[in-house]
């Protein structure tokens, strides 16, 4: 691949070596070698050519407390501590969140600038199960949250946040699901961690839950019978994305058999629907994927159609 011309759309790859510090033990999958392997793979194929790269900032307090509790972003200042059986505050774990929440204030406010159309979050710590009380599932603060609330701090009144992560993303639901501004749309594994049983009087939680080995047709299935229906309905301004790959069949930690054709599919229908009603504005931040081979070829597959591939 040639490199293209830098333009004002050309897509935002937003990351910090902070987030490679957070390490929570040795065999644990959310390692700081599923960052190195996304870069390494993109590096190898060209397409990271293909991106501006720019380092996240810190998300502020009051940007965190549009999503979180005062006592919760009070906790996490504390310093390292055991939170649940496999989800560990290390000496270097604030500094990697504060990075990856800041990361999607960032992608937010660059394209609601026009600086760009996409923006990709190769950060760590992962967001979606933080509560707004609580730590938890690997994750500290929640990034697509805390970038959803910026957004309607700006102004906004309708935000898709999308999220194909194999474990449903129960923090995000629990923050929005009095918030009829932000539908979120999810697809999932159950039951599977963190074993979600729905919220009825949410009607803006798009839930499609999959079984084990639904595969491919199942996936596609839910998007276009659930997902699509109601973001035309939305009419979303902006799409943010928690970007899981651990759908993908060689993922360890689940078993819903998606491939890279699936996430390559899933990224050109939410670029058609950002181009149809989002003025293009979509910001994806990277939450689960442990087969390191299979989570750097997937998010490989899922950017290609914003770099016209």
């Amino acid at each position: 691949m040639s490199s293209p011309d830098v333009s004002p759309l050309t897509p935002l790859w937003i990351t910090h070596e902070a987030c490679l510090r957070h390490d929570m033990g040795r065999g644990h999958p959310e390692c700081p070698e599923r960052l190195q392997a996304i870069e390494d793979r993109l590096r190898a194929c060209g397409m990271m050519d293909f991106f501006q790269r720019q380092n996240a900032p810190e998300a502020t307090e009051e940007q965190l407390l549009r999503a979180h509790s005062v006592e919760h972003v009070e906790a996490m200042r504390i310093g390292p501590r055991m939170i649940d059986g496999d989800t560990v505050q290390t000496e270097h774990t604030l500094d990697a969140a504060l990075r990856a929440a800041g990361a999607v204030v960032s992608g937010v406010d660059a394209v609601m600038s026009g600086r760009t159309q996409f923006a990709f979050c190769a950060v760590r710590p992962p967001g979606h199960h933080a509560e707004r009380e609580r730590a938890m599932g690997f994750c500290f603060f929640n990034n697509a949250a805390v970038g959803a609330a910026h957004a309607l701090a700006q102004g906004l009144e309708r935000v898709a946040l999308v999220d194909f992560d194999v474990h449903y993303g129960n923090g995000s639901a629990d923050i929005f699901r009095h918030d009829p501004r932000v539908w979120m749309y999810s697809t999932y594994q159950d039951p599977l961690y963190p074993h979600w049983r729905g919220a009825p009087d949410a009607r803006h939680l798009i839930d499609a839950p999959l079984r084990a080995r639904s595969g491919s047709q199942a996936f596609r299935a839910a998007v276009t019978e659930h997902w699509l229906p109601a973001m035309e309905r939305q009419q979303p301004q902006l799409i943010i994305v928690s970007a899981g790959f651990d759908a993908h069949a060689a993922d360890p930690l689940a078993d819903m058999n998606l491939g890279y054709d699936d996430f390559h599919w899933i990224g050109e229908v939410l670029r058609d629907v950002a181009a149809h009603c989002a003025d293009n504005r979509v910001v994806a931040t990277l939450e689960g994927g442990y087969d390191l081979h299979a989570l750097a070829r997937s998010v490989e597959s899922f950017a290609q159609p914003w770099l016209g591939l």
